[in-house]
């Protein structure tokens, strides 16, 4: 999903000692669950370059039918139903998204009562950052959620848009309304991304002021940075109406 900001792909280093008798103290679960999220969206990662290059491949397609004539109907036929199938891709590939953020979620879950582990009097600061941490998770995972189902949304509004334009009797105004309705899903999917960004900044931000509020010694790799997903998301071409009308006048 387009800009979607992901977590800080960092290489941590945990410098400390487990207490040999009582096990890892709870600020060490608690790193190794954070990390252990960040690995559990490798998958939402990984599916952001393939869903880009799907986007490019149905934008190229459509740019191809509003460019011909209904004369060319079998044509368009053709790289409508292409266009549908590439959406079906995209929509297998949201779900793989879906399921890493999930998992991610549920791990993210686990230190919650481990927080309440934490010494109260030594590790007060400690204790404060990580429930502001959880309290952005949380957040970053309802806007998440609030994307998801904006896209699919989209997606939904995308495979009538290839329904419709299989049709030899389309009239442009069923053709430019439904566009309309497009352009308008993806103006919420990206306000929805803006959302999913705030919060995954915030979150990248106070994970690190948790780690450094404890006796974790962590170090962070040179070539730490923000990651972004590069999804576009683009709204059908607006500006293509006019060929849709001559297409269909023809």
């Amino acid at each position: 999903m387009s800009l979607r900001k992901l977590y800080i792909p960092l290489t941590l280093i945990l410098v400390v000692l487990a207490a040999c008798n009582n096990g890892p103290a709870p600020e060490e679960q608690i790193y190794e669950h954070l990390e252990k999220a960040v690995s559990l969206e490798e998958e939402f990662r990984k599916q952001q370059q393939p869903i880009v290059e799907l986007e490019r491949k149905e934008q190229e397609l459509y740019n191809k039918i509003i460019n011909l004539s209904m004369e060319e109907f079998d044509q368009i036929k053709e790289y409508s139903k292409e266009a549908a199938d590439l959406v079906e891709e995209r929509q297998q590939k949201i779900e793989l998204e879906k399921e890493s953020i999930d998992a991610a979620k549920e791990e993210f879950d686990k230190i919650e009562p481990l927080i309440d582990d934490l010494d109260e009097e030594e590790q007060a600061e400690a204790i404060e950052k990580a429930k502001v941490l959880v309290k952005t998770m949380n957040n970053r995972y309802d806007a998440y959620q609030q994307l998801y189902e904006d896209y699919q949304a989209a997606i939904a509004l995308d495979k009538e848009l290839y329904q419709l334009l299989q049709k030899e009797d389309l009239e442009e105004e069923t053709l430019q309304k439904h566009i309309e309705k497009i352009n308008d899903s993806y103006d919420k999917v990206i306000k929805s991304n803006e959302t999913f960004n705030k919060y995954t900044e915030e979150y990248n931000q106070q994970k690190k002021a948790f780690y450094e509020a404890t006796d974790l010694n962590v170090e962070y790799s040179e070539d730490e940075k923000d990651v972004s997903g590069s999804e576009s998301n683009e709204p059908k071409k607006e500006e293509n109406a006019e060929n849709d009308e001559q297409n269909s006048e023809e």
